[in-house]
Parts: C-alpha cells; sequence; structure tokens
C-alpha cells in the first residue's frame, strides 16, 4: 500500500508543472497583447483617437484663401483679365418639389439642359442637395427665379472669371482641374500657380450636441493667406490692337494662323504677344489642348530670311565685312553635291552688303558665313540666344533646334545663314532682333511686370541683361541696313510715312514632318524689325502661317507690321522726324487695313476689350 501511494505522488508532480507552465505562458501572452494594443491606441494612435474624439464635440473648417488676381497694364490704371466673381448656381431639394415632372420640364427647357439628367436629381429620396447647373447666367437666374419653383434655390459659388474673354488668352492660361485639384492651367495661371493660390487656413471650434457654435468653448483660428496679384508687362491696348491686326490678316490671306510679339527695347517686357487661332479661357472645355499652347514660346520655325541679318551682324562684328563690302553674285553656290540658288533664281553681279539684305539674296549671306567659318559663325548663332531657352517665366517654352550646326557638312551652314535647317521660336528672334535694337545687349524677356503681395508690399521684376551681342557699333551698321531695306528693299510695306523703320522680311519653306524634305507651295511668311531707328522704343515679330493668296512675307506680315508700327508711333507720341505728304499717309491707308474695326464693336463682343 505504501508503495502504490508513493507512484501516484510521484506520476503527479510532472502534470502539475505542465499546467503552470501553459498557463503562465498563456498570462504572459496575453499580457503581451494587452501591453501592445494599449501602447498602439495611446501612443501610435495618440493623434488619431484625439481628432475622433475632439470631433464629438469639435468642428474644424477649412478656410480658403481668395486666389490672387491678374492685370495687364494700362495707360491710366491696371486692366483686370483674371477675377474671382460670385456666379449663381441652381440646385433642388428633392423633397421639397410638389409637382415633379413639372418642374423637371420647366428647368430643362430654361437651362437647356437633358430631362433625363434633371429627372435623376429630381426624384432622389432623402437627398437635400442636388445641383442642377453650375455658373448659370443673369439672364437663366432671373427667368428661373420668376418660374418660383418650391424646391428650387439658388447659392452663390466663387469661380474664376475672365473679363477680356480671348484678350491674352494665351499668356495667361486658366484655372481648371489637375492632379492637384481646382489649379492654374498653362500660362501665368499655371506657372504661379502657388502664388496666386495663397494658402489655406483652419478654423476649429467647440460645438453643443446640435452642431451649433458655443460662444464660451475654445475657438482656434488659423488664418489663411490670400494669393498675390500679377501685374503682367502686357499692355491692354496694345494687345488688343496686336490681336485685332493678326486676326484680320490670317482671315484677309485666308492662312492657317498666326502671331505677332511685341517687345520693349530698353526693358525686355513684352508689350503684346498673341497667336491666332486662339481660345476663350472661359469656356475652355469648348476647345481642343492644342488651342491652349503659347506658340511664341513653344512654336518651333524655320525663320527663313529674317535670320539673314543675325549672320550679317556677326560678319560686322568680326570685321569680316562692312556695310560696303562687296562680293559677285552668281546667283548660285554649289555645297556637297547641292545647288542653293536666290529665292527669286536671278544673279546680281557686283553687290554691296546692304544690298544683300536689301535683295535678300541667299549667295550674299553665305559670302558671310564662309568668311566668319562655321565654328564662328555658330558662335554668334548661340550668343544671339538661339538654341537655348530665354527662360521667361511662362510654362512650355522650347528652346528651337540648332543642332545642324554640330555637323561639318558646309550645306548645314550655308542654309542656315539664311535661315533655313535650322528651327527657332518667335520669341528668341524677337528678343535677338531687340538685342540689336539695344545697342548689342540681349536682354531676358519680362512678362510679369510686378507682383502685389497681400499686405501691399509690391515685388518688382528687375531687368535683366543676358550679355553684349554685338559691339554698338555693328548694332548701329546692322540697324542702318534694316533701315535701308525698308526703304529700297522688300520691306516697303512695313514702312511708315515719316518715321525711320528697320526690318526685315522672311519667307520660309514649311518642312515635311512625314516624308522630309518641304511641302510644296506652303510657306510661312514673317517680318521682324523695330522703331524709331534713331531711339528704338519696340521690336516686333509678326508670322502669318501658310497663306493662300500671297506667296511672300513682303505682302502678308510687312503690312501688319508697318500698320502696328504706324499705331505704336501714335500711342507713345513719338514726332515725325522725316519729311513726307498727305498723299504718302493716303497711299498707306489704303495698303493697311488690318486695324479698320470700331473699337465700340470689338467692345461689345468680348466684354473687356478697350
Amino acid at each position: 500500500m505504501k508503495r502504490k501511494n508513493k507512484r501516484k505522488k510521484t506520476f503527479k508532480k510532472p502534470i502539475s508543472l505542465l499546467r503552470f507552465y501553459t498557463v503562465a505562458v498563456f498570462f504572459l501572452v496575453l499580457g503581451g497583447a494587452i501591453f501592445f494594443r494599449l501602447f498602439w491606441l495611446q501612443i501610435k494612435q495618440h493623434n488619431y483617437y484625439t481628432a475622433l474624439a475632439d470631433s464629438q464635440y469639435q468642428t474644424v473648417k477649412e478656410l480658403k484663401p481668395q486666389r490672387g488676381e491678374i492685370f495687364l497694364r494700362g495707360r491710366e490704371e491696371n486692366f483686370a483679365v483674371a477675377v474671382n466673381k460670385e456666379i449663381p448656381t441652381v440646385y433642388v431639394v428633392p423633397g421639397e418639389i410638389e409637382n415633379k415632372e413639372e418642374a423637371v420640364t420647366k428647368l430643362a427647357d430654361t437651362l437647356d439642359l437633358e430631362k433625363e439628367m434633371i429627372r435623376q436629381k429630381v426624384y432622389k429620396k432623402d437627398d437635400p442637395y442636388e445641383v442642377i447647373k453650375r455658373k448659370i447666367s443673369e439672364e437663366e437666374f432671373k427667368k428661373i427665379r420668376e418660374l418660383n419653383i418650391k424646391g428650387v434655390h439658388f447659392e452663390k459659388e466663387r469661380w474664376r472669371y475672365y473679363p477680356g474673354g480671348e484678350l491674352a488668352a494665351q499668356t495667361i492660361g486658366f484655372l481648371g482641374y489637375g492632379q492637384r485639384g481646382l489649379t492654374g492651367r498653362y500660362g501665368v495661371e499655371q506657372y504661379f500657380d502657388d502664388v496666386l493660390r495663397g494658402q489655406k487656413g483652419l478654423l476649429k471650434e467647440d460645438r453643443d450636441v446640435a452642431g451649433r457654435w458655443i460662444s464660451i468653448g475654445q475657438r482656434k483660428v488659423s488664418p489663411s493667406r490670400d494669393g498675390s496679384d500679377l501685374v503682367l508687362s502686357l499692355n491692354q491696348v496694345i494687345q488688343f490692337k496686336a490681336e485685332l491686326a493678326l486676326k484680320n490678316a490670317v482671315e484677309k490671306h485666308q492662312a492657317d494662323g498666326g502671331k505677332i510679339i511685341i517687345t520693349e527695347v530698353g526693358t525686355g517686357k513684352i508689350l503684346a504677344m498673341a497667336s491666332w487661332p486662339t481660345f476663350n479661357p472661359n469656356e475652355y472645355s469648348r476647345y481642343e489642348a492644342g488651342e491652349f499652347k503659347n506658340p511664341i514660346i513653344s512654336g518651333n520655325y524655320e525663320p527663313g530670311s529674317v535670320f539673314k541679318i543675325i549672320t550679317m551682324a556677326a560678319g560686322l562684328d568680326t570685321g569680316r565685312v562692312s556695310p560696303n563690302t562687296t562680293y559677285n553674285d552668281t546667283g548660285s553656290v554649289v555645297a556637297d553635291g547641292f545647288e542653293i540658288r536666290n529665292s527669286d533664281e536671278k544673279a546680281y553681279g557686283q553687290q554691296t552688303m546692304t544690298e544683300v539684305i536689301e535683295k535678300s539674296l541667299n549667295t550674299g549671306v553665305i559670302f558671310v558665313e564662309k568668311l566668319l567659318g562655321h565654328k564662328l559663325f555658330a558662335k554668334y548663332v548661340k550668343k544671339f540666344g538661339f538654341g537655348q531657352k530665354t527662360g521667361i517665366t511662362l510654362p512650355g517654352e522650347t528652346a528651337g533646334n540648332i543642332s545642324n550646326l554640330k555637323t561639318k557638312r558646309d550645306i548645314e551652314f550655308f542654309t542656315a545663314s539664311f535661315g533655313q535647317g535650322i528651327s527657332v521660336t518667335p520669341l528668341q528672334l524677337a528678343m535677338a532682333y531687340g538685342a540689336i535694337a539695344n545697342k548689342g545687349i540681349l536682354l531676358k524677356p519680362i512678362v510679369v511686370d510686378k507682383i502685389i503681395h497681400p499686405d501691399g508690399k509690391e515685388e518688382v521684376t528687375e531687368i535683366e541683361e543676358v550679355g553684349r551681342v554685338i559691339s554698338q557699333t555693328s548694332a548701329r551698321q546692322a540697324s542702318l541696313m534694316l533701315e535701308s531695306n525698308v526703304q529700297n528693299g522688300h520691306g516697303k510695306l512695313a514702312g511708315v510715312p515719316g518715321y525711320k523703320v528697320a526690318g526685315k522680311t522672311g519667307t520660309a519653306q514649311i518642312p515635311d514632318k512625314i516624308n522630309g524634305g518641304y511641302l510644296e507651295g506652303a510657306t510661312i511668311g514673317t517680318f521682324a524689325g523695330f522703331a524709331p531707328v534713331d531711339n528704338p522704343i519696340f521690336a516686333m515679330v509678326v508670322i502669318i502661317d501658310h497663306p493662300r493668296d500671297v506667296e511672300w512675307a513682303a505682302a502678308t506680315a510687312a503690312p501688319v507690321f508697318g500698320e502696328m508700327t504706324k499705331f505704336l508711333l501714335d500711342y507713345y507720341g513719338v514726332k515725325p522726324t522725316e519729311d513726307y505728304s498727305p498723299e504718302d499717309l493716303e497711299m498707306f491707308d489704303k495698303k493697311h487695313n488690318y486695324l479698320d474695326v470700331k473699337l465700340s464693336e470689338k467692345k461689345e463682343e468680348d466684354d473687356g476689350s478697350p
């Protein structure tokens, strides 16, 4: 019996230890899990649960800043082209509508909307708010209000509004939906989006069970900061006139489109920048995306003979030629198996460099390029700013393409000397001509004149010199050669009676991007220049894309340049320096009619023109 008892005791001992260890491990794991959970809730998720608790008795509202507005410069006061405007929205409370079908019919007829779309919203149950249409017109607002339909309501919403309509649209851009929600798209709206949008704020306050603010409770405000205003360098009147002249020229010549840019010689400020076709930013959804781009800064094209003065300026600056240097024009030059002819396929014999510009002789600038040598020629092309971005504060700028000048073939350099085989932007060309007018100094273009911050402080854009391109003497010689071209050469229709005007025509073939070579019968006409020659105020480039009625720039771009030049000289109050007769003015008016539209008619059309 005693042995039996001993066995039972020795047999139960290991079972008790197993149970002990099992229970201990269980409580250890349980305790660890509880500790981990408490750590996660109280430490890691502290902010979340604090916010959740606060939400039971606190409300947090986002304070939206007011977007900065955009202005064009005016003679006396600035002109708003992008503003914040409260526009009515019509919405319905379905539960309040008594006769739903009648409401659907009346709303559809008044707002020109599909009945089914309205019906789906009107018949929704337990829905206190259904938007029918945003940004309704004043006429629509009045008509719906007169209908007096129970359950139909209005509210004011703040929207971006562009009073000028198409005026400077491709420079301004618009406010639309992107990856960041409602954001600036294209133009200065995009480039300066962070400056314009401002900073959001927060309002945090205690509330009771009914959601009402407790006046004796806590109230914390992190105020929003409104965006800054932009004053562009574009002049309202000049911009309007430039757009009008361009549009009329494109329509007259049945062209594919056109471009115009006007810069202030001494500052680099852009006074006008326009292309046609364009768009209305108030209705941007109706247009293709390609129409939003600004081809003045992104549209590479082969400039043609307007580039000849760049080659000539390099020759003058290096002393390789003077305005009176002569060469023998045989009418053609052979290079790498190709024959290059003058555009009129004529040979003129002994010619001066000034006559090369007047007659726009391809062989003449090839003569200059040979004297320079390929390396030095390419150096001057780059010094004038071609093949690189100007640094303008607008999105989408391209650098052009002068990669042909990296080859060793003579043909590439010879064609480049008269503006074929390389591509530039209209902005680069305008700034290069501005450099010649500005005594040889190239400036950085300015499109935003100043930024006005919410506190009233103004941040003015400073004039920035890129560098000296040619000497003052060389710039003066090049200017006189361009003046001679307007007086005696292909640029006569760009001249203005009583004034000295400098400029050059360029009629370039259009590359065939599919089959190579150039499109048959398709050209781009350009006129580039400045005035007045002795004390230049502005430089200008006019481009007419593929005109159907005439081929040469002398008949398409040059007259637009001339009429805009006359307007600008009058606008700035520049007095004539040369003799002219009433007959001269009468003849000028007969050949220039691109601004023959009454301002009052245009103002009624776009509700924002001067």
